[in-house]
């Protein structure tokens, strides 16, 4: 879903009072999106995430797989998912291996926590000059508000859960779940 930039404030309190008793962390990353091409019709797609407001963190390598086509009364959208954390030389190794950078962004924002669910505010920046993480600019006037769950296959319940937290934040964000293939 999105909040518009007026209606940030109501949110993060809405959560403050519906999320786990402490304060919320606040983060600044920035993300890279790397494909790697080969004969298949869609790309391969790793993407790089480092702090930029926390020296010394690793850098964090990310695959998301293909949306599992599975029954279409589950609430939430379910793909396995791989992250790891790396060294700094990151970026080189990909390059190397075959991977170019197709775009890159920085996030800014807020992770709230409800048991193993994890609610996610943030504005997404656009960098103006590539490699650049000083030179950047708002995307949008909204901010995105994700939630997601890490969970063994099979456990289609926290979808139940996701869906009736995500109830408690109307009027002021509508969450759904969102087909890949739409956007395409």
């Amino acid at each position: 879903g999105s909040v518009l930039d007026q209606s940030l404030e109501s949110l993060l309190h809405r959560l403050r009072g519906l999320c786990d008793n402490m304060e919320p962390e606040t983060f600044l990353d920035h993300e890279m999106v790397f494909l790697l091409k080969g004969q298949q019709a869609s790309p391969f797609v790793l993407r790089a995430r480092r702090s930029m407001d926390k020296s010394g963190m690793p850098w964090h390598l990310r695959y998301l797989g293909q949306p599992e086509i599975g029954d279409k009364n589950r609430h939430a959208l379910v793909r396995n998912c791989v992250d790891i954390a790396t060294s700094d030389n990151l970026t080189d190794f990909l390059v190397e291996m075959g991977f170019r950078m197709d775009h890159e962004f920085v996030a800014k924002g807020h992770v709230f926590r409800k048991g193993i669910m994890k609610i996610v505010v943030y504005k997404i920046f656009r960098i103006l000059m590539p490699g650049n993480t000083e030179s950047i600019e708002p995307l949008s006037l909204s901010y995105l508000v994700e939630l997601n769950v890490v969970a063994p296959a099979g456990q289609d319940v926290v979808s139940d859960d996701m869906r009736n937290f995500a109830e408690q934040l109307k009027p002021l964000v509508h969450l759904e779940k969102i087909d890949p293939k739409r956007l395409m």
